[in-house]
This record gives C-alpha cells, sequence and structure tokens, in this order.
C-alpha cells in the first residue's frame, strides 16, 4: 500500500527554506518560526543577514550557507541540518533565486536574450531544486513522508512583463513540480508549487516602478498587490496536516489577478 503522507504539525516540522536571508525567503522563516517550526536558513552570500533572521529563534533556527548548484554542498547542508536538530527534514521550500532584478527596462530583449541568461536562471532555480529535492529523498523516505515546495511565478500564465530566462526556469520548476509528484506520491511525498506575482515588496521587486505596483493593483480582484507575508500564509498550508491530500498543484497566489 502507498505511504500516507505525514501529516506533523508545524512545530514538530524541521523546514529548509532555500535562499532565506532575505525577501520572500526570511519572510517564510519569520513565517515557520512563528508556527514554533525548526527552519534552517540557507544563504549563498548574505551571512549577516541569514544570521539575523536565524536570531529571532536561536534555538530552533541555523543559518548554512550552501550554493544549490552544487550537490556536494547541498549534500553537506542536509548533514549539517540532520546532525544539529536530530532529525531529518520534513518539508523543503525551494525559493533561492539567482541574482535578478525585476526592471522591465534592463531585461534581455527577444534580440538581445542569450543561453547565458537562461542557464544562470536554469541552474539556480531548476538545478538547485533538483539537487536540495534529491538530498532530502533519503530522509523524508526514512521517516514515511514530506513536504516539497517550489516557489514559481503567475509571469508563465499572464507576462505582463516577459522576462524571458526568468519565467523559463520557473516553468520547468512546474514541470518537475508536477512530475516529481507522480513518482513521489508512493512515498508519502508531496509536491507542490506556490506561484506570485510581483510582491510588495522583495529585494528583487525593489526596482519596479510605483506605476507598475498600482497598475496591477487596480486590475486584481483584491485591488492591491500581495505582500510576502500573505505569500507565506500559503506556504504554511501546503507544508501543514491540511494539505495532506494535495500533491502536484501549482497555487497562484496574487490576490486574483491570474485565474490559474
Amino acid at each position: 500500500m502507498p505511504t500516507t503522507p505525514t501529516a506533523l504539525p508545524l512545530s514538530q516540522q524541521l523546514v529548509l527554506i532555500t535562499g532565506a536571508s532575505r525577501g520572500l525567503g526570511a519572510c517564510l522563516a519569520h513565517a515557520f518560526l512563528a508556527q514554533g517550526a525548526r527552519v534552517i536558513v540557507n544563504y549563498l552570500n548574505s551571512t549577516d543577514a541569514a544570521n539575523a533572521v536565524a536570531a529571532h529563534a536561536p534555538e530552533r533556527a541555523l543559518a548554512i550557507q550552501a550554493d544549490v548548484r552544487d550537490p556536494a554542498a547541498v549534500k553537506a547542508m542536509f548533514t549539517t541540518a540532520q546532525a544539529h536538530f536530530g532529525m531529518p527534514i520534513t518539508t523543503l521550500i525551494n525559493n533561492a533565486l539567482p541574482d535578478f532584478s525585476f526592471n522591465g527596462d534592463a531585461r534581455p530583449s527577444p534580440d538581445t536574450l542569450t543561453w547565458e541568461n537562461l542557464d544562470q536562471q536554469l541552474q539556480g532555480v531548476a538545478r538547485g531544486a533538483l539537487n536540495t529535492i534529491q538530498a532530502a529523498l533519503p530522509g523524508m523516505r526514512e521517516q514515511g513522508g514530506g513536504r516539497i515546495i517550489n516557489i514559481g511565478t503567475n509571469l508563465f500564465q499572464n507576462p505582463v512583463v516577459p522576462y524571458h530566462d526568468y519565467t523559463a526556469a520557473k516553468a520547468a520548476l512546474l514541470s518537475l513540480t508536477r512530475t516529481l509528484s507522480n513518482d513521489l506520491g508512493p512515498d508519502g511525498i508531496t509536491v507542490n508549487m506556490l506561484s506570485g506575482g510581483l510582491l510588495r515588496t522583495t529585494d528583487a521587486s525593489a526596482a519596479t516602478p510605483e506605476a507598475v505596483f498600482d497598475l496591477i493593483a487596480a486590475n486584481t480582484p483584491l485591488r492591491r498587490v500581495t505582500t510576502p507575508e500573505e505569500f507565506a500564509d500559503a506556504a504554511l498550508f501546503f507544508a501543514s496536516p491540511w494539505s495532506r491530500a494535495v500533491t502536484g498543484q501549482n497555487l497562484v497566489v496574487d490576490g486574483g489577478l491570474v485565474k490559474n
């Protein structure tokens, strides 16, 4: 018989969030810490910021530097996390984003887009997620299940600004989300995606003009731009016992702007 997905309360979970030192990642870390979870704050370069996030609950949070594109570094991070907390990762959130700015004026155009632009995003988004998921599987299988949450975007459904490289990588991640959910379901592991629109405000959206925020708000049913804190609420649902029968899904969290 297939394994029933684990339904651990958030307060009993060990959650790994990649790219958690700043922006949306830091907000996700704070949301899980507020629910009593243990949290691994993964980061690449922002040591001080990552330690500041972990300092909010030093007994339940640990900052670990690792480049998610490097499978050896990812494996070492999982080993350190399990040794520190004495348990495997129960929920993995693939949030890490290669260096990127949501500035439509500075984006590559169809005439200037290069494979290097695409590869940079694919390496950080798709390869990074593959590395972390593969590292998480032994521990999740050992405990009879787990949760994988991939962070996507609504821009490949509604490319109001055509960020070709970014959206291509996130579309690849959605494909992995759906195919992996099929293979990992019998192990009790759910795999889902949360797709936001422009969030007000993260480091990546800091370059976005106010006029763009206002335009999105005017065309959104809730008449406002979604905040990182509101987006994090949906991540809590996917990691919680309440989502135990949900897998292979892409939940768009953007105030109703895009109807998925």
